[in-house]
């Protein structure tokens, strides 16, 4: 099943990578003004409706998991490679991380105000992100949010495209495409951010947020 090896594959790519991930990407937030920004606006939108619980999906070592934290939220982690949960987990004690897959989750149908994905839908083949999108739908309370980061592909034209990353196989999205394929979800776009690459950045690629609510 493609699903399957390329989850399997991503597993055990992040496996072997969680001590240089957590390092290198520890305190991203700290020098992401803007991410920061779009969390905050996550957070108040969540608290709004009425439920603080957070997921924090492809959590990876925690440090977003606790940002949120931080804003005010009940979130916890859930990540598929069992490395990246035990440095959350260490590095985090008070906070809950699971294993798990985002393609099946096992938290209980509405059972979250708000569903996280930063940059975790990348390495999702393409023929199998609209489960995941049902998945994510399914686990938010009505009038619940969810927040996804990802690149975009330069030619809109083309839903997907196929990028080098360093751990596992990728994919940038058009951002239009993937706000169509939420709405078909049953997630309306509330808001998005385009954050255009910086001089500095080692990929050269739009980056962008969309904010959704379910009904």
């Amino acid at each position: 099943m493609v699903e399957h090896d390329a989850l399997s594959a991503t597993r055990e790519a992040y496996d072997a990578a969680a001590p240089t991930y957590a390092r290198l990407f520890r305190d991203t937030l700290r020098d992401s003004p803007l991410d920061r920004a779009m969390l905050g606006a996550f957070a108040e939108a969540v608290r709004a409706s009425g439920d603080g619980q957070v997921a924090d999906l492809g959590c990876g070592p925690g440090h977003v998991t606790a940002h949120l934290d931080e804003l005010g939220l009940t979130a916890f982690g859930v990540d598929a490679s069992p490395a990246m949960i035990e440095l959350a987990r260490q590095a985090y004690p008070d906070l809950r991380f699971d294993e798990g897959s985002m393609a099946a989750l096992d938290i209980a149908d509405g059972a979250v105000g708000g569903v996280l994905s930063r940059w975790s839908i990348i390495h999702t083949p393409p023929d199998e992100l609209p489960v995941v999108l049902k998945e994510f739908h399914r686990v938010l309370a009505p009038g619940g949010h969810l927040l996804v980061g990802f690149w975009a592909s330069d030619d809109p034209s083309h839903p997907t495209q196929v990028f080098d990353h360093a751990v596992a196989p990728a994919y940038r999205w058009s951002p239009d495409h993937l706000a169509a394929m939420l709405r078909a979800s049953g997630l309306a776009e509330v808001a998005r951010m385009v954050r255009e690459p910086q001089p500095t950045d080692r990929r050269q690629f739009q980056e962008i947020h969309l904010l959704a609510r379910k009904a």
